[in-house]
């Protein structure tokens, strides 16, 4: 799309404009959008702070940012300099009524240098306590009014529990109407996200089998190898089943297991995702312990790397309750789904950083060939991965070469970079492209972010009532816990060993620890063998 032409201009307020938000992913996707001529023709950037900072000290700052993380690499000097005459630093102490005042002025003499009405745009990358007050001050500077033309964007977390998600929807439903809020969730933004809802609704060959009948079960993870860096403020307080499974993983059971759409209005999508997130069975309070799994990780290695356990990252307390790894298991109570379950799970300090959805279909209802043949043969499988690479693979059953009858696994594999020659654009970038198009198809509404926290309410409430006597009980470098493999085993499965992983040649990054925890020991290297493009992996 080449810049608009409307004759309507964009701001982005960015209220914690300074911070690693907007330094890491904002700025650089806002460039990048530039770059690819996305972004409007006439647009103004404003980062606020409480300091003093002038726009050009601002600016270099920011270059850093986009050096480092523009998909496009290090910027250009005049492509820089021509998007960074778009970007001003204005001081804001979000506690003075004053300073929105001064804001509500600024972006007046915005519309008069255009001639027109600018879209504003307000995002609030601060931490959650500082929503109130800055919806607040947006109000009182009538910054709110103009329903066509402002919009307000928030970062995850949504709430912590239920009820703070209630309270902060009560909040934002006194200054801003529905359809001006745009609750973002960067996963959702990634292209093998979206691309689930065009593989299953585009074509007629895997519809039809996508149900209880031809599907076993469903996996879903998101894995990192990263620790919590300098986010234990942060971390401590959410733990692996706010952080990730909470939005992220349960906005993907959403696409996975939806009913086919009417049509693609925003409001249809969210309302289909709504009614799955209604349907999942609700997990009783005695049977928390048989759905779900957490765990912490202790010392271990990373990379060839030792890292230190949770319990000794800076910033964490020695006794820490914070669940670093989390496994449930849901059920979708419907015709389409029903007793079929989905096993999703997470955790930091896991070989690799890596996010997959892996759908296990049934084994074939009677096999006709001779038992011999069938040593080597295995359910269908498709795996849509998300990161690092994108792509989708099938297995399926063939014929091994040979004068005998003998079935073998093979993967039919789609990679989005080989298949396009093009550079799928960042999560942020397609965000907030929609944000500025004004479509909200990819953000939350405010009742799947309750019906979310819904879902996992009754596990938060027994983690909270109930501490755990075993942390740290996984090494770092290890695939969790001993009790995510006994939890998903008394189904008669085991956890799907990733797809694509990030391992380099001499798979230093797949080494596991080798000494005891309190617990248990780490799963021999062996056993963790990597799954290659093009390569079966061992686990079933």
């Amino acid at each position: 799309m080449d810049g608009d032409k409307s004759g309507e201009g964009i701001v982005f307020v960015i209220f914690g404009g300074g911070g690693d938000l907007a330094f890491r992913k904002l700025i650089p996707a806002l460039f990048d959008l530039f770059q690819d001529r996305r972004l409007p023709s006439r647009f103004k950037i404003i980062g606020t702070g409480r300091g003093q900072v002038t726009d050009e000290a601002y600016r270099l700052r920011l270059r850093e940012g986009a050096d480092q993380f523009s998909s496009g690499g290090k910027t250009e000097d005049k492509n820089w300099n021509d998007f960074a005459s778009n970007v001003f630093f204005l001081q804001v102490d979000i506690e003075d009524p004053s300073a929105f005042a001064s804001l509500a002025k600024d972006l007046a003499g915005y519309d008069e240098q255009i001639s027109g009405r600018a879209v504003r745009i307000f995002y609030l990358a601060v931490p959650p306590d500082r929503f109130e007050p800055l919806a607040v001050g947006l109000a009182s500077a009538k910054l709110n009014r103009d329903r066509r033309h402002a919009r307000i964007v928030i970062e995850k977390p949504f709430g912590r529990d239920l009820e703070s998600a209630r309270q902060l929807d009560r909040l934002l439903a006194e200054h801003f109407t529905e359809s001006q809020i745009y609750r973002i969730d960067h996963y959702l933004g990634k292209e093998t996200v979206q691309n689930i809802l065009a593989f299953r609704f585009g074509n007629t060959l895997f519809e039809p089998v996508w149900n209880r009948r031809y599907i076993d079960h469903v996996q879903i993870t998101v894995a990192e190898a990263d620790g919590i860096g300098h986010r234990s403020g942060y971390y401590e307080n959410a733990g692996a089943l706010r952080d990730i499974i909470q939005n992220h993983l349960l906005q993907i059971l959403c696409l996975i297991a939806m009913e086919p759409p009417i049509s693609f209005g925003s409001d249809e999508i969210r309302q289909k995702k709504v009614d799955v997130l209604r349907a999942i069975r609700p997990i009783a309070p005695e049977l928390v312990g048989q759905n779900a799994v957490r765990g912490q990780y202790g010392t271990g290695w990373i990379g060839g790397e030792r890292v230190v356990a949770y319990h000794l990252e800076p910033g964490v307390a020695k006794d820490s309750a914070t669940e670093t790894f989390a496994a449930v298991r849901f059920f979708v109570d419907n015709w389409r789904w029903q007793d079929v379950p989905f096993y999703l799970r997470t955790g930091k300090r896991l070989p690799a950083r890596i996010s997959e959805v892996c759908i296990h279909f049934r084994p074939v209802p009677h096999q006709a060939f001779p038992g011999a043949a069938l040593s080597d043969s295995r359910p269908n499988r498709l795996v849509m991965a998300i990161q690092p690479q994108e792509g989708i693979l099938l297995r399926f059953e063939v014929k091994h070469p040979g004068p005998n009858m003998a079935l073998a696994p093979v993967m039919m594999q789609f990679y989005y970079r080989e298949a396009f020659r093009t550079r799928s654009p960042e999560a942020y970038e397609t965000l907030l492209l929609d944000v500025v198009r004004g479509d909200p198809t990819l953000f939350m509404r405010s009742d799947q972010t309750e019906a979310a926290w819904a879902v996992i309410a009754p596990i938060l409430d027994m983690w909270n009532a109930v501490k755990p006597a075993d942390f740290p009980n996984y090494h770092a470098g290890s695939w969790g816990p001993e009790a995510a493999d006994i939890f998903i085993a008394r189904d008669g499965h085991s956890w799907t060993l990733p797809t694509f992983l990030q391992c380099s040649e001499d798979l230093a990054v797949c080494r596991v620890a080798k000494e005891p925890l309190e617990t248990r020991k780490a799963a021999p290297v062996e056993s963790l063998q990597p799954l290659h493009p093009g390569k079966e992996g061992v686990s079933q």
